[in-house]
């Protein structure tokens, strides 16, 4: 089995660039892969690998000044569940688009899973999936607000559409992991909303630490790796990726006449050209020659 480490941590980080190679090549040599994401902000990113590498990586990250209190998920995998190691510098680690959100300088309040039934289970409280559509799609809290956003930074132009539905009411606002969330109540906060909370740790903690039986969460959720989805003891939840649009598919979405493996499925069927299709074929048929990594 291996070690599947999903983190995030926004703390000043002046020189991301001269941090990257070093942090590759540990990486590389310790046999994990992942992508991780480096920005003057922080870190945030998936990593997968023997535990002893893991371990390495995640020693070497908080020694860097301001790291210390770095904290991942961790969940299993027998499989590695991707093909090479990444680092990228970006101006964010998640993109928000929002120059003046500072989620090291103000977020909104975190809520421990074992809390969270109790909190969105109050009339009072408004809950937002702040996740992309395609994840929503497979899985979410029940009774919660789909924005419909294709990209985390369609979220201020929905929420200033939108503020005035949820006036009076407490804002409880939840993603995969915690990041998305870091940066959304910041903005809402800074937005003047007066009272906003997050699922600490993520839905992934919450399908870790709640039991089954007792959980509000229906469906499973998306994460970005070859697992593609995760349901309550973060086992897997069984969906599929198409290749072409990048969508989750249910195991009987395979069987759908629409379906070609890495060329198309019943979401995106309408979405792309006879060229486009024939590019998809091409790559299709490297990867099933082991072409591709």
């Amino acid at each position: 089995m291996f070690t599947v480490a999903a983190l995030y941590h926004f703390a000043p980080l002046p020189d991301p660039d001269t941090r990257r190679e070093r942090l590759l090549a540990l990486c590389r040599a310790q046999g994990v892969r992942g992508t991780l994401i480096l920005a003057r902000e922080g870190i945030n990113g998936t990593i997968a690998g023997p535990r002893d590498g893991i371990g390495a990586v995640l020693a070497h990250l908080r020694a860097w000044p301001g790291f210390e209190s770095l904290e991942w998920k961790e969940s299993a995998s027998e499989a590695l569940p991707f093909g090479r190691m990444k680092v990228r510098v970006k101006p964010e680690i998640v993109t928000m688009g929002q120059p003046g959100v500072d989620p090291a300088a103000r977020v909104g309040r975190h809520v421990p899973p074992a809390d969270w039934n109790a909190v969105i289970s109050d009339p009072g409280t408004v809950v937002i999936d702040t996740r992309n559509d395609y994840e929503i799609a497979i899985g979410s809290f029940r009774g919660a607000i789909d924005p419909g956003t294709r990209s985390f930074r369609e979220f201020p132009d929905w929420w200033a559409e939108n503020a005035g539905r949820f006036a009076g009411k407490r804002v409880a606002m939840f993603c995969t992991g915690g990041i998305r969330c870091e940066k959304s109540t910041s903005f809402l906060v800074g937005q003047g909303v007066p009272e906003v909370v997050h699922l600490q740790g993520g839905i992934l903690k919450y399908l870790e630490e709640v039991p089954e039986g007792e959980s509000l969460w229906d469906g499973a959720c998306f994460v970005f790796d070859r697992r593609v989805s995760l349901t309550h003891g973060l086992q897997p939840g069984g969906h599929v990726l198409c290749h072409a649009c990048r969508r989750p598919l249910a195991p009987g979405d395979t069987a759908r006449p629409e379906y070609e493996e890495g060329v198309c499925c019943h979401l995106c069927a309408g979405e792309y050209t006879e060229a486009d299709r024939a590019r998809f074929r091409d790559r299709q048929r490297q990867a099933e020659r082991g072409e591709l990594t």
